[in-house]
């Protein structure tokens, strides 16, 4: 079993093509990144509103999407798409995932994955980030 972490995307994002570990300069991304990397996972990646899954060397432009503002229709789609990119790199039903997003970037993802964490369930964004930084 490895252990793969999932980081949402941020809306405050460099406005020019960086690799994904740095697009989004977000207080609470940051936080999430490091953490993400001292739980020393097999994978880190990042749910992007407009490319999917994406690896934290991935080279992307900046984009104005999240799936906040999204219909459920959208949303689900987006979790579609995702599912067959972490199928392609992931075991869904023997690795161990670990999120570090909001509800509405795992709702339609966990239902299909055996082995999930949600570290920072139910608190709100200033909770998360007295978290982190502690």
């Amino acid at each position: 079993m490895r252990r793969i972490v999932l980081i949402a995307c941020a809306a405050q994002k460099r406005r020019h093509l960086t690799k994904a570990r740095e697009l989004s300069v977000s207080p609470l991304f940051k936080k999430n990144l490091r953490y993400a990397e001292r739980l020393a996972p097999d994978q880190i990646y990042i749910l992007s509103a407009k490319y999917g899954l994406l690896g934290l060397e991935d080279e992307v432009q900046p984009y104005d999407l999240t799936l906040n503002a999204m219909p459920a229709d959208e949303v689900k789609y987006w979790a579609t798409q995702v599912l067959k990119q972490l199928a392609q790199r992931a075991d869904l039903q023997r690795d161990q995932f670990v999120f570090l997003a909001g509800a509405k970037y795992r709702r339609y993802l966990v239902p299909h994955m055996a082995h999930v964490e949600v570290p920072f369930e139910g608190l709100s964004i200033g909770k998360q980030l007295r978290s982190l930084s502690a």
